[in-house]
């Protein structure tokens, strides 16, 4: 049978999680650094735990304000170290909880940054691997960051977007540009069959790419979180397609 994984970014405060939990089997946690603190981290993991949902640190640049969605031109020493931090961070309360972390996920302006700046790259994936090299690392289907993770040796995991569209080149349309999300429950759902069946996704030309599909975001501050996350469980389960993480 084929699987695939659906994960969600939460604990962020949207008050959706718990919601969304039967619908995914991976969520990544908020780190504090762009969204949550240590109790909405706790909070989260301890639902993790209650829906038999994986849990995966999702560390971001220091920037609340901007919800870690604007670029950082940060050293990558002080990149590689706010990671690392962040990991240890979430680290700790899951241990408190008797939870294991199974993945780390970039957030936002560093994932993107790290999946087309291949300097970048391999301090994003080292910052995992120093921290824990059994930990999964989940990162944008064919990015730099993934392969440079493959390089390292990481057990990596190729990334698709229910709700967001993609450029030309892979990479996914800036938020910043018209038709950047994808706000259409039926769409989203075409959009997951196509990748996950087809090893392929329509970019905003209209043209047809190849991709990799291994596991599928939803973003939970999305305003059609919940829905998409039950229509898209349902679309997948319909099609003989189990949901698991790796």
């Amino acid at each position: 049978m084929k699987t695939i994984d659906i994960n969600c970014d939460l604990g962020e405060g949207f008050g959706n999680d718990e919601l969304i939990m039967p619908y995914i089997s991976s969520a990544n946690v908020a780190c504090g650094y762009h969204a949550g603190d240590e109790k909405t981290m706790k909070q989260t993991i301890e639902l993790c735990k209650k829906y038999s949902v994986a849990v995966g640190a999702h560390p971001s640049f220091p920037d609340k304000e901007n919800f870690g969605r604007t670029d950082m031109l940060l050293h990558p020493g002080e990149i590689y170290e706010m990671i690392v931090k962040q990991i240890n961070c979430m680290e700790k309360i899951a241990a408190a909880a008797d939870v294991p972390i199974h993945h780390v996920k970039p957030h936002g302006a560093l994932y993107n940054m790290a999946a087309r700046d291949k300097g970048l790259a391999p301090f994003v994936a080292l910052a995992i691997l120093d921290t824990n090299s059994k930990y999964f690392l989940y990162g944008l289907s064919g990015s730099y960051l993934v392969k440079e993770g493959m390089n390292l040796g990481l057990k990596t995991v190729n990334e698709v977007f229910a709700d967001r569209t993609y450029k030309d080149d892979g990479s996914l349309t800036s938020r910043s540009k018209p038709g950047a999300l994808i706000e259409n429950t039926e769409a989203s759902i075409t959009q997951v069959l196509q990748m996950v069946k087809e090893g392929a996704v329509t970019s905003i030309t209209g043209k047809k790419i190849p991709i990799v599909a291994e596991t599928i975001c939803i973003h939970g501050d999305g305003e059609h979180a919940v829905e998409f996350a039950k229509a898209i469980h349902a679309a997948l389960k319909k099609e003989g397609i189990e949901i698991k993480c790796r």
